[in-house]
């Protein structure tokens, strides 16, 4: 697509020491690893109830002789390889599957439904492509076991659930993820593309994926009857004030070159037509890269909601109340431009700097930046994996069609290709940061 671009590999590479390509038989372990992602894929669990999951990459991480911990944070698994003396390089998967019933048609379909905590019945599906980014994460464990002449010091695998809701990284930092196990020098990941054909990978440095917040606003009034207005302090006209007022504060008190998007995505209130009601309720979200960015967008909410408020003549007991859900919150991912550099190399020279691309940055969220943001400031990698089929991709430029999205009920990614791919790009990034 127009978003990915191919630079020549030497505007970005930085200089390996020891530099090693590894040289990976997959054709004889590849059998197992599709066998392993159909299980996953028709297996899926929704967050916070991975328990299965997590036990399959236990198995999984024991058979390659790691010291493993599962139960971490929820369902989380921590394997530890140790491998002489040298760096620790944390790779990590996530494991949640989403509440999609799936219609890609495919023979190995989730047919799996599930009580979900509220109550309702739902369907279950790796819409994200979790299952790629586990059975890739094995394959590389795989790999990095077969090749450890290559390589010294500390392989550390963690499987975190819960990605989906942005509980399973603070989840397992919480619970000690990098005290009681080695804290590590770098930490990698990949992440599944739905618009980047299978066979290449895309990064960037710096920024590359939003910071989220959910917010709740509930806005009061003075109800009564819809004949009789003038008795009345409408919460339904505040909040649709509220509403559009907020849109100033991306395209009037932010600058303009920083990124920020605030989305009212839901708004209810009132129950009768001829009712004029007590309360109303929004929901937003929040995304942004500049964590100044996200504390100016929340306290220019809380301004605003309140300001309008006032000037509708509601006492200040009414005021609005804007509720930041912290548990939710999920700060932006930065990719260390010195480490991207080096992982941006090593995949190069494994898989060819064609199938490198440069990406821009997107709004969507992933937990996985959190690693980056504890007291350590260990620098941390995000790079994207190709997933569509190359047939369809090359259709879709051709017709302007437009591909199924992650969280779609129809991405499908062609696991055959993409699964290689991603087990020779993470295996090398991994060595080359044991070995700068």
């Amino acid at each position: 697509m127009k978003f990915h671009k191919i630079y020549a590999a030497l505007l970005f590479i930085s200089p390996l020491v020891n530099a090693t390509t590894l040289d990976l038989k997959l054709d004889k372990t590849m059998p197992a690893i599709e066998k392993l992602y159909l299980d996953l894929h028709q297996s899926p669990e929704l967050s916070y109830h991975e328990q299965q999951t997590g036990q399959k990459i236990a198995k999984q991480l024991k058979q390659l002789g790691f010291d493993v911990t599962d139960n971490v944070g929820g369902f989380g698994v921590v394997g530890i390889y140790k491998n002489g003396n040298g760096p620790t390089i944390m790779i990590r998967t996530d494991t949640d599957g989403l509440p999609i019933i799936e219609q890609t048609g495919k023979p190995y379909a989730s047919k799996v439904t599930v009580t979900n905590d509220e109550g309702a019945t739902v369907g279950v599906m790796h819409g994200c492509g979790h299952d790629i980014h586990m059975s890739s994460f094995i394959g590389t464990a795989q790999q990095l076991v077969m090749h450890k002449d290559t390589w010294q010091g500390t392989l550390m695998m963690v499987a975190q659930p819960a990605e989906e809701v942005g509980g399973g990284a603070k989840a397992m930092l919480k619970e000690g993820l990098f005290s009681k196990y080695p804290t590590p020098d770098h930490v990698i990941a990949l992440h599944v593309s739905a618009s980047v054909p299978a066979g290449k990978v895309s990064m960037k440095n710096e920024y590359t994926m939003a910071s989220v917040d959910s917010v709740d606003i509930t806005v009061k009034g003075k109800g009564g009857h819809g004949a009789y207005p003038h008795t009345t302090i409408d919460p339904v006209v505040i909040a649709s004030r509220i509403v559009l007022a907020l849109q100033t504060i991306t395209s009037r008190e932010l600058s303009p070159l920083e990124p920020s998007v605030i989305t009212v995505g839901s708004i209810h209130g009132g129950s009768k037509h001829n009712v004029i009601s007590d309360e109303v309720k929004l929901q937003l979200t929040l995304r942004s890269y500049n964590p100044e960015v996200r504390l100016q967008q929340i306290a220019a909410i809380k301004r605003i909601s309140q300001g309008i408020a006032l000037s509708a003549g509601l006492d200040k007991s009414l005021m609005p109340e804007v509720y930041v859900h912290e548990d939710e919150s999920i700060p932006s991912t930065y990719n260390n431009p010195e480490q991207t550099n080096i992982v941006r190399s090593a995949i190069s020279a494994a898989i060819g700097a064609r199938n490198v691309l440069e990406t821009e940055a997107v709004m969507a969220g992933e937990d996985f930046g959190l690693y980056g943001r504890t007291e350590q400031n260990i620098p941390i990698t995000l790079f994207w994996l190709g997933g569509v089929e190359q047939a369809q991709y090359a259709a879709a430029q051709k017709s302007g069609e437009t591909l199924p999205s992650l969280h779609s009920s129809k991405f499908a990614p062609d696991y055959k290709v993409a699964l290689p791919t991603g087990i020779k790009a993470m295996s090398n990034a991994a060595v080359a940061l044991f070995n700068q």
